[in-house]
């Protein structure tokens, strides 16, 4: 018999999962089209481990070292499961040798000299065989031109592109954004979807669109997203953490 904890997991986890399969089929795509991201950050590893138990393997971390403490805790979990994870926060480039032993994707980039260390930092993984292929980038765009939110203005996006794909260890995934509070988020999204379009002519393999959380899910996958980043409304609010 599951816990209270397992239980109530799989039941927010079945609520996201048809509420995502909706807004697939509303969009006219194909099922399975969107990967869900389950953002697990200031959560414990047993939580990761319950999921994994129901079936997910796709997590998310905006936090170092606390992802790298929780996947040492899991152990053998993750590989015998199959699990990965994505650093979905933003990266101090001094943390990019770390984040390169267990990412999956960044999916927060926006500076030269972040893609500069993570190149680095994912070069030496794979010389000592703590990762077996380049690390996957997405290049965070501002919507706003907001600097405190992260990404990059859409001008400066081709430059910013242009230093991931010349790095043999890094791999070119596609854009992440984080619509603004402020304004509609349809229109963020619609122009999203503008600024992909005129990225995906230059980097056609790129294909991949980080955009949507708990709150504007499905709009974003009706604008494209390839990839919702889901915490809140699959793991319930923040538990208060001892310092």
């Amino acid at each position: 018999m599951s816990d209270p904890r397992t239980e109530e997991l799989a039941q927010r986890l079945a609520t996201v999962r048809g509420e995502l399969d909706a807004a697939v089929a509303r969009a006219g795509r194909a099922p399975g089209d969107v990967e869900l991201l389950v953002v697990t950050k200031f959560f414990p590893a047993a939580d990761v481990a319950r999921l994994i138990e129901l079936g997910e393997r796709e997590f998310g971390e905006s936090r170092e070292p606390e992802a790298s403490r929780k996947i040492a805790e899991l152990g053998e979990l993750v590989d015998s499961s199959g699990a990965v994870f994505d650093m979905i926060g933003s990266v101090q480039t001094k943390k990019a040798k770390t984040v390169a032993r267990w990412a999956r994707s960044v999916h927060s980039v926006d500076r030269d000299k972040l893609v500069d260390q993570l190149a680095t930092a994912a070069q030496a993984a794979l010389h000592e065989q703590l990762r077996t292929e380049p690390l996957g980038v997405f290049c965070q765009v501002s919507l706003d031109g907001d600097p405190t939110r992260g990404g990059v203005i859409e001008a400066e996006l081709p430059e910013l592109a242009q230093r991931v794909v010349a790095a043999p260890s890094l791999r070119l995934a596609g854009l992440m954004v984080i619509a603004p509070t402020h304004g509609e988020v349809r229109e963020w999204m619609a122009t999203t979807a503008r600024i992909r379009e005129g990225f995906l002519r230059e980097h056609p393999d790129a294909t991949a669109l980080s955009a949507g959380m708990s709150g504007d899910m499905a709009i974003a996958v009706e604008y494209g997203s390839t990839c919702v980043r889901v915490g809140t409304a699959i793991m319930g609010s923040r538990p208060i953490l001892s310092q």
